[in-house]
């Protein structure tokens, strides 16, 4: 059986990922991180009590950590079949308000500890081979004022993507990148708290998008940028557009 790992898991859209793919008949152990251990239980108790599910409350910019919780989950499962880096940070500040600590924050969690993660799991990934899917955001492909920090980093994420997606296709890696429009999360909470979290995408529909593009049927949608958007004036229930073009993308691979 399969082992998933997935960073950013205590809430939002790493919460519904986790949730969705303990659903999978395929996928038998998770490995989940975040900084807090509360959290992250919640998200346990959210999942199917039939798989092993491990939980790792870490600072993920940390190296060592890192490398020791990999290290420990390869040895333990025998393989890593799936990394999903969803962790993610976002202060909004303009050029002139953007600190130092601010800046390196903001590419410490977005960028290096996604390299960190991605290095230490094709360390075992290259010798069975696997999928590898980032969470980067539609702020990375267009101009931000005000989201210097953050938009730069989902940026170099979506680079990092299409690189390395070339560069592991060697090892049977596969490597998919996903950019979320508006979603409900905690952190859209914080930044829009007067708006109707009910109108916009919510974590749930970007969980539903990746697990197709983690199926046998998603194969071919590698190597990309999957922007997941909810069109302006759809209600709740509605499907974003990215959702219902990615099902039909997926179908005709059927």
């Amino acid at each position: 059986m399969k082992t998933c790992v997935i960073s950013g898991a205590s809430r939002g859209i790493g919460r519904a990922v986790a949730v969705i793919l303990s659903q999978r008949e395929d996928i038998q152990n998770f490995v989940l991180l975040a900084r807090t251990k509360e959290a992250l239980e919640e998200t346990r108790k959210r999942m199917n009590s039939d798989k092993r599910i491990d939980l790792y409350p870490v600072d993920l910019t940390r190296s060592e950590e890192i490398q020791k919780i990999i290290h420990r989950t390869a040895e333990e499962f025998g393989s890593i079949d799936y990394l999903l880096n969803v962790a993610g940070y976002a202060e909004p500040k303009s050029l002139l308000e953007t600190t130092m600590d601010n800046w390196d924050t903001t590419y410490r969690v977005n960028v290096h500890s996604v390299f960190l993660m991605t290095r230490e799991v094709v360390r075992y990934m290259k010798k069975t081979g696997g999928r590898i899917l980032n969470v980067a955001s539609t702020a990375g492909m267009s101009s931000r004022p005000g989201w210097l920090a953050y938009a730069s980093s989902k940026a170099a994420l979506i680079s990092m993507s299409q690189t390395l997606s070339d560069e592991l296709a060697e090892y049977g890696i596969k490597v998919y990148c996903v950019s979320p429009g508006r979603c409900a999360t905690d952190l859209r909470r914080t930044l829009a708290p007067d708006e109707d979290q009910s109108k916009i995408m919510q974590p749930e529909d970007v969980a539903d998008v990746v697990n197709k593009l983690l199926s046998e049927n998603g194969s071919c949608l590698d190597g990309q940028n999957i922007v997941i958007r909810q069109q302006p004036g759809q209600q709740r229930k509605e499907k974003s557009r990215i959702a219902g073009e990615s099902e039909k993308e997926l179908a005709a691979l059927r």
